[in-house]
C-alpha cells in the first residue's frame, strides 16, 4: 500500500467517524421534556406520529399524567 493510499484511508475513517458522532449527538430541542408523554401517546395516540400525536395529546390533555401535562406547558413555553 502507498503512502498516498494510506493517507487516503485514514482520512476516510476520520471522516466516518466523525459523521457517525455527528449523528449520536444531542438530542433536539425538547426531546427530553416530551419523554414524559411516552407512555400517554402509547396509551392515548397510538396511530399517531409527529404533528398528529401532538394534537392528540392536546386534545386528550385532561387525561394526561401530571408529568407530561408538565412537559407541553414547557414546551409551549418555549
Amino acid at each position: 500500500m502507498t503512502i498516498k493510499a494510506m493517507i487516503f484511508a485514514a482520512a476516510m475513517l476520520t471522516a466516518g467517524a466523525t459523521m457517525a458522532l455527528a449523528q449520536n449527538g444531542a438530542p433536539p430541542p425538547g426531546a427530553g421534556r416530551m419523554a414524559a408523554c411516552r407512555d400517554d401517546a402509547q396509551k392515548l395516540c397510538p396511530d399517531k406520529r409527529g404533528a398528529d400525536r401532538r394534537a392528540c395529546l392536546e386534545t386528550n390533555k385532561d387525561k394526561l399524567s401530571d408529568g407530561c401535562k408538565a412537559a407541553m406547558a414547557a414546551r409551549a413555553g418555549q
